[in-house]
């Protein structure tokens, strides 16, 4: 995971890729919905830290949250092909 850049995951969700990954104890998706704007949903739930279900971001602060991104995994959206970046 180390050769995985954000450079290298900007570029997999520009080309319609989902980016699986855990952040803060907390499993996630990553998608981009339009230009500078990507959404992140839950996928884990932990009753004693609740988290919101769902999360519009802008590419600024899905760089600032990416060097904490844990157990990275990215998909094509039609789940074909998963690719584990451990």
């Amino acid at each position: 995971m180390e050769n995985y850049t954000f450079e290298k995951m900007w570029l997999d969700l520009k080309n319609g890729y989902q980016i699986y990954y855990t952040y803060v104890g907390n499993r996630y998706v990553l998608f981009k919905t339009a230009d500078n704007c990507y959404t992140q949903k839950l996928l884990s739930e932990h009753k004693k830290n609740p988290q919101p279900r769902m999360l519009m971001l802008t590419l600024k602060r899905v760089k600032e949250m990416f060097p904490y991104f844990e157990d990275i995994e990215y998909k094509v959206a039609s789940d074909i092909n998963t690719i584990d970046l451990k």
